[in-house]
């Protein structure tokens, strides 16, 4: 096999064909250049194929049963993660209405079915390649962007608090600034407000505005501190909202928000979410406090409610972002609740429970992880 045909070995291949023999013919052919083959025989059944296993590249035929190669398109360009998948139409002929008719869609090419198999994987390589070098030019841009701002999402450092250990996990989603930001706040010696948040929208979007937007909301936080009667998560939120709802500039965007403060004097830790998973704590056992506060910038009058938990030495509270309960196994099974427990339980008293959380997590996805992934860890001592 000529290198160029080895680039992309391992990359995940959707392939919509109606006729058998064809698409067993492709199916061999890929398989053999070293490809990842999924078929479907028509538009309706590519499409909920290419929701479950998230393709590389798509190639579909024009002409098929129930739902076309055009409708399939279509179907696939309403939907915001869809859309961005590389497009190829097969055909059996090149004829100039359907060609053209193709790229209004915004396909990257055409394969005729009788072309050679040197010609079709030359192709595939090619559009694969080039989305690559796209993709990797919009990382650096983003990058450069956070380097230049001198910002980063989350604290390099862990902080330092009488009483405490406090960690965090992150794992930016491929190396890249992204939706998931950390922050740390000393109001005074006796209090350490603790902030975890996560842009919605996943991948490119997300990370094109999250240094921004977490740099906007960790300003709005110090503001109300300085605003709100009393230390109250449920007030800091209530006020950030205010703030984020009027500005038009992110009035549309969304985010969960989780604010934590702790004093080290009455060791109670006051805790409130905007759309935020459950904050989990382990005392003699696992449980789970739910916010049920509606994500920030959905509405100005939104409510927002305090909860308070007493803490002892060795009780432990996690707060985390659905990078970690979403993740799936190669069997699409996600993590969710049920893994995280599962880490929780294995990790005795005593134990390093964010490096057992991390194994298990690990061992579950097998490393590969499908968004930004951020834990962090509040310990009395």
């Amino acid at each position: 096999m000529a290198e160029a045909e080895k680039k992309q070995s391992g990359a995940k291949i959707l392939l919509v064909e109606d006729e058998l023999n064809i698409a067993k013919l492709f199916e061999f052919n890929l398989k053999k250049a070293g490809f990842v083959v999924e078929i479907a025989n028509n538009g309706t059944a590519g499409y909920e194929l290419a929701k479950e296993v998230k393709p590389d590249l798509i190639i579909s035929d024009i002409m098929m049963p129930e739902t076309d190669g055009f409708e399939f398109r279509k179907l696939l360009l309403q939907d915001v993660e869809l859309r961005k998948i590389p497009f190829v139409f097969l055909t059996a002929k090149g004829e100039e209405e359907d060609v053209l008719e193709g790229y209004d869609l915004d396909i990257q090419d055409y394969i005729i079915k009788t072309a050679s198999t040197k010609v079709v994987i030359a192709k595939i390589n090619a559009i694969l390649n080039s989305h690559k070098k796209e993709r990797a030019k919009v990382v650096a841009e983003v990058q450069q962007a956070a380097d230049n701002m001198r910002a980063t999402v989350v604290p390099k450092e862990f902080p330092a608090f009488e009483g405490y250990e406090i960690r965090h996990w992150h794992v930016p989603f491929e190396n890249v600034p992204g939706g998931d930001f950390i922050d740390y706040f000393k109001f005074d010696n006796d209090n350490l407000v603790i902030i975890l948040g996560d842009v919605m929208g996943k991948k490119w979007g997300a990370w094109y505005f999250a240094v921004a937007y977490a740099g906007y909301v960790r300003s709005a936080i110090r503001f109300a501190l300085q605003t709100v009667q009393d230390l109250s998560p449920a007030k800091i939120i209530s006020k950030v909202n205010e703030s984020v709802c009027k500005d038009e500039r992110i009035a549309e965007v969304f985010i969960t928000l989780s604010v934590l403060i702790v004093n080290n004097k009455t060791n109670k830790v006051k805790y409130s979410g905007a759309g935020d998973l459950p904050l989990i704590y382990k005392k003699d056992k696992v449980d789970y406090i739910l916010s049920r506060g509606l994500l920030l910038g959905f509405d100005e009058t939104s409510e927002y409610q305090d909860h308070e938990i007493d803490l002892i030495s060795g009780d432990e509270l996690f707060l985390l972002t659905d990078g970690i309960m979403e993740s799936r196994n190669p069997w699409g099974e996600q993590f969710g609740n049920e893994g995280f427990l599962k880490a929780l339980k294995e990790s005795p008293a005593g134990s390093d429970s964010i490096e057992v959380i991390k194994k298990v997590f690990s061992e579950h996805t097998g490393g590969k992880y499908e968004d930004d992934v951020s834990l962090i860890e509040i310990k009395r001592i």
